[in-house]
């Protein structure tokens, strides 16, 4: 079959790792021809080509910034880049009949991109909702709720969510969020279909001392790791409280590592107070990222306590696949946390909540016998409920029911 998937997300080859590279490369290994469709941006100064190989097809589309950026190029560039895509698409794939189309949030702005697929070619229409968009940015004040630009927001929110067949949600909880608010949509065509990858299974018998040694990581210190985005949504604030508040914990380090729009304002912090059991990096290409935490021991999530959605950060996967406990301090709405305790490979804290937060790091202080006992629950976790394998065979049971296939 010809699957279609657009994404704002970089994308340039199925080489790379990342929750959508992994599923368009178990599409292509099932046997399915591959066209993505994704931006490069105007600071990477290319044009828009297309490259093809062995029945994968990448559309990169010239666009405005999108990412680290001002929020008026930002915003202008959101609005442009579905006629821009619909544009190449027709240029590009005239004759392709697909039979799958599949997108993410953000943006959601790919209505009318994919109503063109579906009423040319009669595709099977699939969102993978990582975004609740506009309500994310309500919570956070940077729009004002009842204005014109949230107005206008909600109708493209629900154009998309009612054109969609299926809506893909990475949790109950979001399932759950969707289905209380948009009472209009048929509970049948929300399903949960989290972020996912292929595992792979690392070998852990590497000196970690040398990658330490690297970055100069203290050798016998346990390290928790925060790796990602720095911005507004994650409420790093508490993770800067965090830092502050367990000096005199023993034994353990803290390493960032990321970029954002508040990674000047984290590194101001850190040249101001020269926390000696912190250090902080700026981002890392994927190979180097990878390496670090193969020398960590305890991953890290935040996000803001303001949050009424329930989000769920992918970031977990690595950690998870690092064999690693987690401790996720959040907002209450979120689900993330409970999964990860169910799971008895990490602890839930509540954004904010300093004796909750030393509590968990006293406990994974140490690489005691339950240490070791969440590192083995971590992979199982991702086993089980996260792999590439379980995201394509949800999406491609409906194409088989649709198509009437055996």
């Amino acid at each position: 079959m010809n699957i279609l998937f657009l994404t704002i997300t970089k994308f340039n080859s199925l080489h790379a790792r990342g929750i959508y590279v992994d599923l368009m490369r178990k599409f292509h290994s099932e046997g399915h021809d591959i066209y993505v469709v994704a931006p490069t941006e105007r600071k990477e100064r290319k044009d828009t080509f297309l490259f093809k190989d062995n029945r994968v097809n990448i559309l990169n589309i010239k666009t405005l910034n999108l990412q680290k950026t001002t929020l008026l190029e930002k915003g202008l560039g959101s609005l442009l880049i579905e006629y821009q895509f619909l544009v190449g698409i027709k240029r590009y794939f005239p004759k392709v009949k697909f039979d799958l189309v599949l997108y993410s949030t953000p943006p959601i702005t790919f209505f009318s991109i994919i109503s063109y697929i579906k009423k040319r070619d009669g595709a099977y229409a699939y969102l993978l909702l990582k975004d609740i968009f506009p309500q994310n940015a309500i919570d956070l004040q940077i729009l004002k709720e009842g204005s014109i630009l949230h107005k206008y927001f909600r109708i493209k929110e629900r154009r998309l969510l009612e054109l969609s067949d299926t809506i893909g949600c990475m949790s109950d909880a979001n399932r759950n969020y969707i289905i209380d608010n948009h009472p209009y949509l048929s509970s049948k065509k929300i399903e949960v279909n989290p972020n996912s990858i292929e595992p792979i299974n690392f070998d852990f018998d590497i000196d970690r001392s040398i990658i330490r040694k690297k970055y100069n990581i203290p050798i016998n210190a346990m390290v928790f790791v925060y790796g990602g985005n720095l911005g507004i949504p994650q409420g790093l604030d508490f993770l800067l409280d965090t830092i502050d508040c367990s000096k005199n914990i023993l034994n353990i380090f803290f390493l960032i590592v990321g970029a954002g729009t508040q990674f000047t304002k984290i590194k101001s912090w850190f040249e101001h107070n020269k926390p000696q059991h912190a250090l902080l990096l700026s981002r890392l290409d994927k190979r180097e990222y990878d390496e670090l935490m193969k020398a960590c021991d305890v991953g890290l999530i935040f996000l803001n306590r303001k949050f009424t959605i329930p989000n769920f950060p992918s970031r977990l996967l690595s950690y998870l696949e690092n064999r690693m406990p987690v401790i996720a301090a959040t907002d209450p709405n979120t689900d993330i946390g409970k999964i990860i305790e169910n799971y008895n490979c990490g602890f839930r804290v509540l954004s904010g909540d300093k004796e909750g937060i030393i509590n968990a790091l006293s406990k994974l202080s140490s690489k005691s016998s339950d240490f070791e006992i969440m590192r083995e629950n971590a992979w199982k976790l991702l086993k089980n409920e996260y792999t590439v394998d379980k995201s394509y065979n949800l999406i491609w049971n409906k194409l088989r029911h649709v198509a009437d296939l055996d």
